[in-house]
C-alpha cells in the first residue's frame, strides 16, 4: 500500500512495455537508422553520463547502507518492514530510486549503438538491462525492504566501479595506463551474483519471515547471470589468447622487415635494403662485427660464408 501511488507502481504494463522497446530500438531500430552513417563521436557526452552514474549509483548505494545494511538489517535473515517508520520510507523510497536507475543504465546500450559498437550490443548484455526494470519492479511491488535488498545495495556498489571505468575510457586511449583493472571487472561481476546467489538462497535452510517466491526469483537471476557472465568471461580471453598465439605464429614464420629470414634465431637489425647494404657495420646478435665487402652478402653467427672462406684463404696461398 505504501507505493502503490508512487509514479510506475500501479501496474506492470508500462515497465513491461518499456523493456520490449529497449529491445527493438537497440537490436533494431538503432543498428537500421545507423546503417548509412558514420559513428558518433560522443566522447564527452559519455564521460558526463558516466560519472554522473558513479554519483548516482554511490548515493543509492549509501542509502541501502544506512536505512539498513549498514548496522540494523541482518545478512543471515531479514524481513520486510511494512511500517511506516522513518527506516522502513527510507528504504522503500531507495528501492524505487534503484528501480529507476535501471531505465536510465539503457543509455549504456544506446551509446554503443550510435558509435555502432555493435559486438556489444550482446545477448548478455541486452538480457542482463532488459529484464532487471521488471525483476525490481516486482520487488518493489510486494518487498520494498528486507532480505531481496541486499542484491540492490551489491549492484550498486558494483555499478560504482562500472561506471568509474567508462567514465575514463571515454577519454580515449591516453587513459588506458589508469585502466589496468579492466580485466577484473568481469571477475568482480560474477563475484557479486556468486554473493547474491549465497546470500539468498541461504534462507532454504533456515526459518525466516520472508516470501521464498523472492528468494528464488533473485536467486535464479544470480545463477543466470553468473553463467552468461562465466561464458562471457571464457570467450572473451580465450579469444585473445587465441590471438596472441596466432600473431606469435605469423612473425615466426614470416620475413624480417629487411626481406632476410631469420637464421638460426638471428635477425638484422639494419639489415639489407633491396641487396644492397644500407650501413657501413653489421652487429650480430652474437657479438661478431664485420664489415660488407664488395657487395657480398652478411654473415650468419659471425662467421663468413664458405665461399667468402675459401677465396679469402686461396688469396693468401698466393
Amino acid at each position: 500500500p505504501r507505493v502503490a501511488d508512487w509514479p510506475m507502481m500501479q501496474s506492470p504494463f508500462p515497465t513491461l512495455v518499456i523493456c520490449l522497446s529497449y529491445v527493438y530500438v537497440v537490436k533494431y531500430l538503432g543498428p537500421s537508422l545507423m546503417k548509412n552513417r558514420e559513428p558518433l563521436d560522443i566522447r564527452w557526452l559519455m564521460a558526463i553520463y558516466n560519472f554522473v552514474m558513479v554519483i548516482f549509483s554511490f548515493l543509492i548505494f549509501y542509502y541501502f547502507g544506512i536505512y539498513g545494511w549498514f548496522g540494523s538489517y541482518s545478512y543471515k535473515c531479514q524481513p520486510v518492514d511494512y511500517s511506516n517508520s522513518p527506516e522502513a520510507i527510507g528504504m522503500a523510497n531507495t528501492c524505487w530510486w534503484f528501480y529507476i536507475s535501471k531505465f536510465i543504465e539503457f543509455t549504456d546500450t544506446l551509446f554503443f549503438v550510435m558509435r555502432k559498437k555493435y559486438s556489444q550490443v550482446s545477448t548478455l548484455h541486452v538480457i542482463h538491462h532488459g529484464i532487471m526494470p521488471m525483476s525490481v519492479w516486482l520487488g518493489l511491488k510486494f518487498t520494498p525492504g528486507g532480505h531481496s535488498t541486499f542484491f540492490a545495495f551489491i549492484n550498486s556498489f558494483v555499478h560504482v566501479l562500472m561506471y568509474i571505468y567508462y567514465g575514463l575510457a571515454a577519454f580515449g586511449p591516453q587513459m588506458n595506463k589508469y585502466l589496468w583493472w579492466k580485466k577484473y571487472m568481469t571477475t568482480i561481476q560474477m563475484i557479486q551474483f556468486l554473493m547474491i546467489f549465497t546470500h539468498a538462497f541461504q534462507l532454504l535452510f533456515i526459518n525466516c519471515n520472508y516470501p521464498r517466491g523472492f528468494m528464488y526469483w533473485i536467486g535464479f537471476h544470480a545463477v543466470l547471470f553468473w553463467f552468461l557472465f562465466a561464458e562471457f568471461y571464457k570467450n572473451a580471453y580465450k579469444k585473445r589468447k587465441d590471438k596472441a598465439k596466432e600473431l606469435k605464429e605469423k612473425q615466426e614464420a614470416s620475413p624480417v622487415k629487411n626481406g632476410y629470414k631469420l637464421t638460426n634465431g638471428h635477425s638484422y637489425s639494419n639489415g639489407y635494403t633491396n641487396g644492397c647494404p644500407t650501413k657501413n657495420v653489421y652487429t650480430n646478435d652474437n657479438g661478431y662485427t664485420h664489415m660488407p665487402a664488395n657487395g657480398k652478402e652478411q654473415y650468419s653467427n659471425g662467421v663468413q660464408h664458405q665461399n667468402d672462406v675459401l677465396n679469402d684463404n686461396t688469396k693468401k696461398d698466393i
